[in-house]
């Protein structure tokens, strides 16, 4: 047996499954194309999450494209976030190619244009069904997470919390808990002190000023009401089709704190509410990050391990979570311990560090008798990747070069009017479409701030006017003394002669006038 041959029934069997597949692409081999030896990923280790990698332009978006068309096409429905937004075209058939005839012909498998059902999705001003959250969903520990809080300040949320929690005050935007801790340093200082312990003003005005900053990122229209059922990700079409839910975050590549906030609300609300599924057939919900980087860039220690965490966790759920970025590198180690699904495009060695940068990445993947891994990195061409996945029996399958086939779905964007038409054919638009201000912690404590100034401020003029009472009923009992009339009798008298003396009156009463007055 040649190592050609012994090469393809190594690969032949470690890509052979019982259960269902998604085909993508053939075996390519010291250059040339092994026509019908096709590379093959099991449905049911997807929720074994995964990886896409690679240099810019090196085809990366259109293996998410093949990746999520085909799972859909099995009924599984995915989220992706749309960053760039390249992957609309999802919605229609392909228009076709002579370059993607002459691929599938090189590969043995024929090419069938088709589309899958769409949700377009927003975190901002998009067009598409908007997200919302509200603050008290997070919860103090995720929310502290998020807003990189020390250990005092997490306290002090978590009385906040409480607080609210204790007097039904409910927590549903940022304006809310803005409030709530302006309150606990103002007005309600005492009362909340006495209650459950002193709080810090400072360390409130820090925490104010987070989430002012959260809310310079856009936060500010993502807290709040109506919350986003995570259960209306998983639907199907009529025709048993996964839908996938496309999130424009085309505006969101400067907003990375707002982007991660979202991603680790939605995986901790779908861990909280999905029931445990064990080994399935295949995932239940499939979930692809592009611009990975985003993610992790500014994200705190405490804010990694909770995506961590969540990683480990979230697939007993049925969830399959992967991650598209430029190098594996952007990606925790403890995160990339846990893909079980690599694909990796070319990487470019323009420098030292890029050359370095590639070395490592070689050593994420099986070692292999067949290929020169790091070398191969360098001289992969558009369209082609490495591949490693786990068979269903969860072992990693053998490194593979694959070369992949071409999306079913247009690989290109769709016109606004086209995006348009399929916002306004949603099934869900008009459900999460009205954005809801009920009363909720901001108007509660308005109301009470008044009541008790204006309450103060009546309370104030009962003051006043009993002291006005006071002084007249004062002035009343010594005007009504003995004493009092004697000294008003004697004063009256005085003038009275005062008076008379300066008419030319005269009185010889002047004794007695002596003595009345002597002790006055």
């Amino acid at each position: 047996m040649s190592k050609l041959e012994s090469f393809l029934a190594k690969i032949d069997k470690g890509y052979t499954f019982k259960g269902e597949s998604i085909i993508m692409g053939a075996v390519k081999y010291k250059s040339e194309v092994q026509k019908e030896h096709f590379v093959r990923i099991p449905l049911n280790t997807l929720n074994r999450h995964g990886l896409i990698a690679g240099a810019t332009g090196t085809g990366k978006t259109k293996t998410l494209q093949i990746l999520v068309e085909h799972l859909s096409a099995n009924g599984v429905p995915s989220l992706v976030m749309d960053i760039k937004g390249d992957l609309s075209g999802l919605a229609v058939p392909s228009d076709g190619h002579p370059k993607i005839d002459e691929r599938h012909e090189r590969i043995g498998y024929p090419f069938i244009p088709d589309s899958s059902p769409i949700e377009f999705l927003t975190l901002s001003e998009e067009m598409g069904t908007r997200l919302r959250a509200t603050v008290s969903e997070f919860g103090p520990i995720l929310l502290s997470k998020i807003l990189n809080l020390s250990d005092t300040q997490e306290g002090i949320l978590a009385v906040v919390f409480k607080f609210c929690d204790d007097r039904d005050l409910p927590l549903l935007d940022l304006k809310d808990l803005k409030k709530v801790l302006n309150y606990a340093s103002g007005e309600g200082k005492t009362a909340i002190q006495e209650e459950y312990g002193r709080i810090s003003s400072t360390s409130v005005g820090t925490i104010v000023r987070k989430i002012v900053a959260l809310e310079q990122q856009g936060a500010d229209i993502f807290f709040g009401e109506r919350s986003f059922d995570p259960q209306d990700l998983l639907r199907q079409n009529e025709e048993g089709k996964g839908i996938i839910s496309i999130l424009r975050v085309t505006d969101i590549q400067d907003k990375p704190l707002l982007f991660s906030t979202f991603m680790l609300q939605l995986l901790a609300e779908i861990y909280a509410t999905f029931p445990e599924e064990g080994d399935l057939d295949q995932p239940k919900l499939c979930i692809f990050i592009d611009e990975a980087h985003l993610v992790f860039d500014q994200a705190s220690d405490a804010l990694l391990n909770q995506i961590e965490t969540i990683i480990k966790l979230i697939r007993s759920k049925g969830v399959g979570i992967f991650f598209i970025t430029q190098n594996p590198a952007d990606v925790p180690e403890e995160v990339l311990g846990q893909l079980g699904l690599k694909i990796q495009h070319a990487l470019r060695a323009f420098t030292a560090k890029d050359r370095k940068a590639i070395k490592l990445a070689a050593q994420n993947y099986p070692l292999s008798d067949y290929y020169d891994t790091e070398q191969l990195l360098t001289e992969l061409g558009i369209g082609e990747a490495l591949l490693t996945a786990l068979d269903e029996k969860g072992r990693p399958t053998p490194l593979v070069h694959v070369y992949l086939r071409a999306p079913q779905s247009r690989m290109d964007i769709l016109t606004k009017s086209e995006i348009r038409r399929i916002v306004n054919q949603s099934e869900i638009e008009e459900k999460y479409g009205e954005e809801i201000d009920r009363e909720s912690a901001y108007e509660i404590l308005s109301a009470k701030i008044e009541d008790a100034r204006s309450e103060e401020h009546q309370e104030e003029m009962s003051r006043r006017g009993a002291g006005r009472r006071r002084e007249k009923s004062q002035f009343e009992k010594v005007m009504n003394s003995t004493l009092t009339r004697q000294i008003g009798r004697t004063v009256a008298r005085e003038l009275t002669r005062g008076l008379l003396g300066v008419l030319g009156v005269r009185t010889t009463r002047r004794r007695r006038k002596r003595r009345t007055t002597s002790w006055f």
